[in-house]
């Protein structure tokens, strides 16, 4: 697992980007590596950059790339790109993986055992996308930093396909 740390933003000159990309083996044991790579990234990014990250976030953040990486270790062949970036006032999920087949929630169903990782992400962020690749698909999630300041949680928003 070999990240990748802060740069510049290509599109902004001057403007710095704070993000880490690790390519993950596509095996069960990098999923617990990727919660953990999430978990120190926001953590470093409130130490060094002094960017405020509310419990909450940090514990959907290891939730969502906990689901993720999952679900492309899961149901696609070979490596995980797994790409964690702070954008204005959220934090970005984004995992890539080989299988072009896009990801679909189901009608919830309490009897139903499994198969909700999809409806969990989905509930707990803010922004939800899942576009096709030349070569694969790639999965954003956004996560609100913070809480609103009255103590309510940041609302979901409706997700993107």
């Amino acid at each position: 697992m070999e990240s990748v740390p802060v740069g510049e933003d290509a599109t902004t000159p001057g403007e710095k980007t704070i993000q880490t990309t690790v390519a993950l083996d596509g095996t069960g044991r990098v999923i617990a590596q990727a919660r953990h790579l999430a978990a120190d990234f926001l953590t470093r990014i409130q130490a060094e950059h002094g960017l405020p990250v509310s419990q909450r976030a940090m514990d959907l953040a290891q939730l969502v790339v906990s689901e993720l990486v999952t679900n492309a270790v899961k149901y696609a062949p070979g490596p995980v790109l797994l790409d964690l970036r702070i954008a204005g006032d959220t934090v970005e999920v984004v995992v890539w993986d080989s299988d072009p087949v896009l990801p679909l929630a189901r009608a919830a169903d309490a009897g139903r055992v499994g198969q909700h990782g999809l409806e969990i992400v989905m509930a707990v962020c803010q922004g939800f996308e899942a576009q096709r690749e030349p070569v694969g698909k790639r999965i954003t999630a956004r996560i609100a930093l913070l809480d609103d300041p009255g103590g309510a949680v940041a609302g979901a928003h409706m997700p993107v396909y």
